[in-house]
């Protein structure tokens, strides 16, 4: 079944886990075929966090240059803030301590920006746009991919990164059932110009109050600053990356909250507003020669910031392992799956107790976690994230 330069990788997806994949099959001498259903490759959501974790991948793809270019070092990180005045709960010093302890800094970017580093490493080539799949289904062991456009793709591997409505999921898996958290996420962009001091720091301030919460960053080299918050899901919040919310609306949900606080909520763009489903981790994401990866395989809660990360180990784990046993393709994903799936799954978890623990109305559990913050050293206590090397993973299993 395979070409004479290794077997065909079908990657479905456009996405940073999908172009991550294909990335790093290329590092590993193998092509890949990523089909995606826009018609250009843009990403939106506006802001993320690249961890040490991560960070170290780009600079192993030869791309982290480019990604720095736009992206902001981060200088201040879990800076946590009491909701009604301000007051620093608890604060890291990424600059110095995400170098002496995991080798790279913490980086805040705009989504489209770390796109644009990892398309660097695709060849052009390799991505179709406006290829819009239909169907996945299996013919024994084999993922046949049919297309809008009436192509039939039966690849020796199949690669699902297609987002968190993914159709190879539902052939892998059936379909799976989510349940609503009665959270939003509202999300935006306050132009830098516009933003109050404090908010164009390099630093990564959480705002927590009783059933809310408000996250803020600067990204795009610091033009503007990123702001995703976290109330109660109206009945009207639908799991979307395009859904609009008003201004009006973040600003009733954080009335009463710091002056300054609100003064930046009210410098920011038309905010989007999407649902937090929840959803349980996956006992199994492979079938015959088909894997997921990203969010197809775990979506997570944004509240640890390890979406694109996790989403970026996925590809540096499958390349390695399919690197070690290309011959054996099914064997390789059964592997990379046994490798990702108790990480990706611990992650789902903590990042599902964290909105309980943000969102605690003033009281004794919440100076009982404000006691707690101020005792803790995040940067420390999360280097199970932080400190994880993919090769130093796949070599351990072998």
């Amino acid at each position: 079944m395979s070409t004479e330069d290794g077997p065909r990788v079908a990657i479905l997806g456009g996405g940073i886990g999908g172009l991550a994949a294909a990335a790093f099959l290329r590092d590993k001498g193998f092509h890949s075929d990523v089909y995606e259903q826009a018609a250009a490759l843009t990403e939106v959501g506006a802001g993320l966090v690249i961890a040490p974790n991560a960070a170290r991948l780009l600079r192993r793809l030869g791309v982290l240059d480019r990604f720095v270019e736009r992206a902001v070092r981060m200088e201040v990180g879990w800076e946590f803030r009491r909701w009604e005045n301000g007051a620093v709960l608890s604060a890291e010093n990424l600059q110095e301590g995400c170098i002496r302890l995991y080798g790279e800094h913490t980086y805040t970017a705009h989504r489209a920006d770390l796109l644009d580093a990892l398309r660097s490493a695709v060849p052009e080539h390799s991505i179709h746009l406006g290829r819009r799949c239909v169907s996945v289904e299996f013919e024994g062991d084999q993922a046949v991919l049919r297309f809008e456009d009436g192509e039939t793709v039966r690849p020796d591997i199949l690669i699902g990164a297609d987002g968190v409505h993914s159709r190879v999921r539902g052939a892998i898996v059936g379909p799976t059932q989510a349940r609503e958290s009665g959270i939003c996420a509202f999300r935006a962009l306050v132009p830098a110009e516009q933003a109050p001091d404090f908010a164009r720091r390099r630093a990564q301030t959480l705002w927590i109050g009783p059933d809310h919460h408000l996250v803020h960053y600067p990204v795009s080299g610091e033009e503007y600053v990123n702001l995703v918050a976290f109330a109660p899901a109206g009945t009207s919040s639908v799991e979307s990356w395009t859904a609009t919310a008003t201004l009006e609306e973040l600003l009733d949900e954080f009335a009463g909250w710091d002056p300054r606080l609100v003064e930046l909520i009210r410098s920011a763009d038309t905010p989007g507003r999407w649902a937090l489903l929840d959803r349980e981790p996956l006992d199994h994401w492979n079938r015959g020669n088909a894997t997921l990866l990203g969010d197809a395989a775990h979506p997570m809660f944004p509240f640890f910031a390890q979406g694109a990360a996790q989403a970026i180990e996925d590809g540096a784990v499958l390349a390695l392992c399919l690197a070690e046993d290309p011959d054996h393709p099914i064997a390789a994903l059964g592997r990379y799956e046994g490798l990702r799936r108790p990480r990706t799954a611990r992650l789902q978890e903590v990042s599902h107790g964290r909105s309980h623990i943000n969102h605690l109305a003033d009281g004794p559990e919440q100076q009982a976690r404000d006691l707690a913050y101020a005792q803790a050293d995040p940067l420390r206590a999360n280097g199970w994230i932080y400190e994880y090397d993919p090769e130093v993973a796949v070599s351990a299993s072998a």
